[in-house]
């Protein structure tokens, strides 16, 4: 079943419009926030001399700070709007520069990824779990790191099989929606979020609005409300317990360096290095 939603452009989520918008949000503090969890999660000071290849750039945020810190840049997306968005980036905070290239491709296109150069940073954080074909893409992504190159994979939590289903219910009924029936799927989803993490910080004995003020200021630069919607319209969606993502990169010759799981339906992210 995934592997025909990759040909079903109706049933995908407008990822590129997502990040559009978001793009209003980036300043230098969001960009040094993103530089920061790359360096803390790399464990590098910095990237040069390195090739840091972005599979599904996205915002193209994490590529402006791996190229902020050093690295030659090789961005790419499925999603012309997400290409735009990084083209936008580069445009404004390193125009014409020639090391950082931007295409627009996918991670399941056997031909493209063979014209990639192999990366000493493979970087691909909440993207595969969104292509049609998740262990496809892990494979793809294990097969472009360099020898003594890294891996930093991003992959949703696996939840019970009843769970999941909702989740996909969720997901599906978004995309398949007409605009005003999105705008109230994720008023409903998105308050229900909102209560959750109110009741948890008053339950710490903290202001209501503690989780989600601080939200805007994680260490990854991220927007509250642009990954709500992001979550609740995110299709094709996949997820792997952290055993399941491990067991698969291993075999491709990689060995786990740092591993940060979520209890819930949150990302899990691995950092792997190959020998």
């Amino acid at each position: 079943m995934t592997r025909n939603l990759k040909n079903k452009k109706s049933e995908r989520f407008d990822f590129g419009r997502n990040w559009a918008s978001y793009l209003s949000l980036v300043d230098r503090s969001r960009v040094g926030q993103a530089e920061e969890s790359l360096r803390v999660m790399l464990a590098l000071d910095n990237l040069q001399g390195l090739l840091f290849l972005d599979i599904g750039c996205g915002s193209g945020l994490f590529s402006l700070a791996a190229r902020n810190l050093g690295a030659t840049v090789i961005s790419f997306d499925y999603d012309a709007e997400s290409v735009a968005c990084t083209q936008k980036l580069k445009n404004e905070f390193h125009p014409e520069d020639h090391k950082w290239i931007i295409h627009q491709g996918s991670v399941l296109d056997d031909s493209f990824m063979k014209q990639l150069p192999c990366g000493d940073i493979v970087y691909s954080w909440g993207v595969l779990h969104h292509t049609g074909d998740m262990w496809k893409a892990i494979q793809a992504a294990c097969d472009k790191v360099n020898p003594h190159g890294k891996l930093f994979l991003s992959i949703y939590n696996r939840l019970s099989d009843r769970r999941h289903k909702a989740i996909c219910k969720m997901k599906l009924g978004y995309v398949k929606a007409g605009s005003i029936q999105r705008k109230l799927i994720v008023l409903q989803h998105g308050a229900r979020y909102v209560v959750a993490e109110m009741l948890s910080s008053m339950l710490q004995g903290r202001h209501p609005w503690a989780t989600i003020s601080a939200y805007n200021g994680d260490s990854r630069g991220m927007s509250f409300w642009h990954d709500i919607v992001d979550w609740i319209g995110g299709y094709p969606y996949e997820a792997a317990r952290p055993e399941e993502v491990f067991y698969a990169c291993i075999r491709n010759g990689l060995r786990l360096e740092k591993l940060s799981t979520n209890q819930g339906h949150g990302c899990n992210q691995f950092v792997f290095w190959k020998e």
